[in-house]
């Protein structure tokens, strides 16, 4: 039986995010997000993280949008 695949959140974990779409990792990277070697990436969210970069809700939507398009809809 194939796992089902977690709905894509700005809720999810980094660890989370990368497990589900690996392809993340090059849109995080271009938003200078390099969250994903970090040890918080396994308890931050991607909206913590963003913030924490100064991000604002607006720019989080939007990253979230941009790993959509490369991960396909979830």
């Amino acid at each position: 039986m194939k796992k089902q695949k977690k709905q894509l959140s700005k809720k999810m974990t980094f660890a989370e995010l990368l497990k589900e779409i690996p392809e993340s990792a090059e849109v995080l990277m271009e938003a200078g997000m390099h969250c994903f070697g970090c040890p918080m990436s396994q308890m931050e969210s991607i909206e913590e993280g963003a913030m924490a970069h100064g991000f604002s809700k607006k720019e989080i939507d939007e990253l979230i949008k941009k790993i959509e398009k490369v991960g396909g809809k979830k």
